[in-house]
């Protein structure tokens, strides 16, 4: 029996290291909105009112990395689960044939 990249163990670590991914350019939008916002919160009152548009598409830009985060988190976990199975389905298989 030979065990190669295809199998369902290394899918399931893709499917955790791209969750890791997903989630680390999804935090960084947060971070680089928190900074944009940081930075706007100081200019004068003239530029503030016309920023404001601005700023609820950086709410809805928020919001969305918000969720970006959460399904990273669900990839993240249903990836180890898939490789744990698939660890598992790979010692049965092992004990049955020894």
């Amino acid at each position: 029996m030979e065990i190669t990249g295809n199998s369902a163990f290394y899918a399931g670590l893709g499917a955790i290291q791209n969750g890791q991914n997903r989630f680390d350019q999804a935090a960084s939008q947060v971070a680089n909105l928190s900074a944009e916002r940081a930075a706007t919160s100081q200019s004068s009152d003239f530029q503030a009112e016309r920023l404001r548009s601005v700023d609820r598409s950086q709410q809805l830009d928020l919001a969305t990395a918000s969720v970006e985060q959460a399904l990273a988190a669900h990839q993240v976990e249903l990836g180890a689960k898939v490789a744990k199975a698939s660890d598992e389905m790979l010692g049965r298989i092992i004990d049955t044939w020894a």
